[in-house]
């Protein structure tokens, strides 16, 4: 057997100051076959010049493609929209970060033991400053099984750390959020997809550098733990993350309703509904739910903040 052949989907907008970097690092992945399909968002900068580039240097190693500003949620879904179905896994990728050679073949090595059902491969990052001087490694490996009764109400998987399966892929792209702004992230409604139809894995090996700077500021991963919850509590208080986790869990049944067990209908409604009660039954939900965040602090915050009908 040769080397597995790999698309690399990679959004960029005005990424002109680390981009060059992050493309090296894809093109010296050890032990797969490569091709980078890259979508600009709309950038105002160097991005595109810098992407042309490369595909006129590397023309059978990278396709661009130029659109209008998205966003990046539909940026990556519009690259998955228009991603071959002739590879045998997806990697999804960010730009400014810089991946370890080998973090393609790990990805791989794990997904090869998911047989005949969508699966998604995650990992740690080693988290650095902009010089690349390491910082900590986060997310730690999860201490409770990747299921849907996690990814209901937290994300687990690192966007650019994400590798898919043809299975997975095609799930994703057949059901794409029938209102795009329902979603969180991308990323997140890939490991509520997964974990509920497929199998998710997560390696605690990092695979690339995440690079921490002012324009990728990452919510609380790098934030001193009394600060970090603060925040978050300040966030949900205020309004800024009222009813997201809802608003993505009724976007979620609604598409994959016909492929759900009556088991997951079941929880996801329980959810939905719990959440539009009185005060009393909001708290007897929280004491009685199947759902569950990975840290013990993260779920006691969520049990807090439903109670209070801010979820």
């Amino acid at each position: 057997m040769g080397n597995p052949n790999i698309q690399i989907l990679l959004s960029t907008y005005n990424g002109e100051k680390y981009l060059e970097e992050q493309l090296d690092s894809l093109l010296t992945q050890k032990n797969v076959n490569i091709h980078i399909l890259i979508r600009d968002d709309g950038s105002k900068d160097n991005t595109v010049f810098i992407l042309h580039k490369y595909a006129s240097e590397y023309p059978s190693k990278i396709s661009v493609t130029t659109g209008s500003n998205l966003g990046v949620k539909q940026s990556f879904y519009e690259l998955l929209s228009i991603a071959s179905s002739e590879y045998d896994y997806y990697a999804f990728c960010d730009q400014d970060d810089v991946w370890l050679s080998n973090k393609l073949s790990n990805a791989v090595q794990k997904l090869q033991e998911i047989k005949n059902e969508p699966g998604m491969y995650c990992s740690s990052t080693q988290m650095v400053n902009e010089q690349l001087e390491p910082i900590k490694v986060w997310p730690t490996k999860p201490r409770k099984k990747l299921s849907l009764y996690n990814s209901l109400i937290e994300n687990t998987c690192v966007g650019c750390t994400i590798v898919l399966n043809p299975e997975a892929s095609k799930l994703i792209k057949q059901n794409p959020p029938e209102i795009m702004d329902n979603m969180i992230m991308h990323d997140w409604w890939m490991y509520l997809t997964i974990s509920a139809l497929g199998k998710v894995v997560f390696d605690t090996n990092p695979g690339i550098l995440y690079r921490q700077h002012q324009n990728n500021v990452l919510g609380g991963a790098s934030e001193s733990f009394f600060i970090k919850w603060i925040n978050r509590v300040k966030r949900f208080w205020n309004g800024k993350n009222h009813y997201i986790l809802s608003t993505q869990a009724h976007e979620f049944l609604k598409v994959f309703n016909k492929q759900l067990n009556k088991q997951q209908i079941a929880e996801i409604e329980r959810l939905l509904l719990s959440g539009q009660k009185n005060i009393v039954i909001r708290f007897v939900y929280t004491m009685n739910t199947k759902l569950y965040r990975q840290s013990k602090i993260d779920n006691v915050v969520f049990k807090i903040l439903f109670v209070l009908g801010k979820v």
